[in-house]
């Protein structure tokens, strides 16, 4: 059940996502639709890659057990009078996924949720659009470290959501041992993600939304043309960059951290495999994505915000209307 919401009324609130490649915080002001960014910062703890050698969490839970406390206390000092927790990937492939739910509950107080690949798609289709119903056909592709969703949305349609085993450090981890890596390499990413693609549902939209940082750090390498537009060639161009120099000095050169430079070229891989798949020439990056969808779910469903997820997604003036 939504909760009445007034927009003159803005809340300060955080989320906080549990990924493979990191763990992040934001913390927001937030009213019926907009957030107002507080604080935005990430932990690269790698859990993806502790899972692929232990097959769960353990070495890695007092890391993040650390690492929760120390957001969540950054979160209250910031005035957060909710904080929403979720994890993605490495609570959904790890054997001892629960446990770790109930440590995290026992030592921090936190309850953290174990988000379904449809369920962390919806949260980012609702941090994209902020609430608002979508008003036109669209592809939204969400690169995480150890999996990717890809969500079809549009005016007359449900969203319908598909979870892929293509992550950026999940594919470098298992195709890249060089850096910069070689040619063979890429090729066997383009390969797989080519490969894996075929699982993603067909669809004929006009236009392809990314959100997560693969796709927003890659708007830092290259000809900034446009801002928050990639092009296959601008994709291309950055892979045929990262290709051709060290990950430290890709870092240094473009502002982004070693341990992401990375991993970066199996990111580039997907996006430009999800633009061959669909037959498109760009795609437009996102300002807003899970964390936001998590913060706006819970400042308007509260402790039920799972049960409406699906709701929310649609948009608020979609739920009012089904409601009536």
């Amino acid at each position: 059940m939504l909760l009445d919401r007034s927009p003159t009324r803005p809340e300060t609130a955080a989320a906080i996502d549990i990924g493979s490649y990191s763990v992040h915080l934001l913390v927001a002001d937030v009213d019926a639709y907009e957030l107002k960014s507080r604080h935005d910062e990430s932990a690269h703890l790698g859990l993806g890659r502790t899972i692929d050698a232990e097959g769960g969490l353990g070495s890695a839970v007092p890391g993040l057990i650390e690492t929760l406390g120390a957001f969540a206390d950054h979160a209250r000092r910031l005035g957060a009078r909710a904080i929403t927790v979720a994890g993605t990937d490495p609570l959904r492939r790890a054997a001892d996924g629960p446990s770790v739910i109930e440590r995290i509950r026992s030592v921090t107080g936190l309850e953290a949720a174990s988000l379904s690949h449809e369920e962390e798609a919806m949260l980012a289709l609702l941090g994209v659009q902020a609430g608002r119903p979508v008003d036109r056909e669209m592809v939204m592709i969400d690169v995480g470290g150890g999996s990717t969703e890809i969500l079809l949305a549009g005016p007359e349609r449900l969203p319908e959501a598909v979870g892929l085993p293509l992550g950026a450090a999940r594919l470098t981890g298992v195709h890249v041992e060089h850096d910069p890596p070689t040619a063979s390499e890429i090729g066997a990413l383009s390969a797989e993600v080519a490969l894996a693609l075929l699982r993603a549902p067909d669809s004929r939209a006009a236009q392809l939304v990314a959100v997560g940082g693969t796709a927003r750090n890659l708007l830092r390498i290259g000809s900034p043309l446009d801002n928050r537009v990639l092009t296959r060639s601008r994709i291309r161009a950055a892979l045929d960059a990262m290709a051709s120099a060290p990950a430290a000095s890709i870092a240094d050169r473009h502002g982004v951290r070693v341990s992401r430079a990375r991993v970066l070229p199996a990111g580039a891989a997907i996006l430009l495999g999800a633009l061959e798949r669909y037959r498109l020439d760009r795609l437009r990056v996102a300002i807003g994505g899970l964390r936001e969808g998590l913060i706006l779910a819970a400042f308007h469903a509260g402790p039920t915000w799972r049960r409406e997820v699906p709701n929310l997604a649609l948009g608020w003036e979609s739920r009012v209307a089904a409601e009536t």
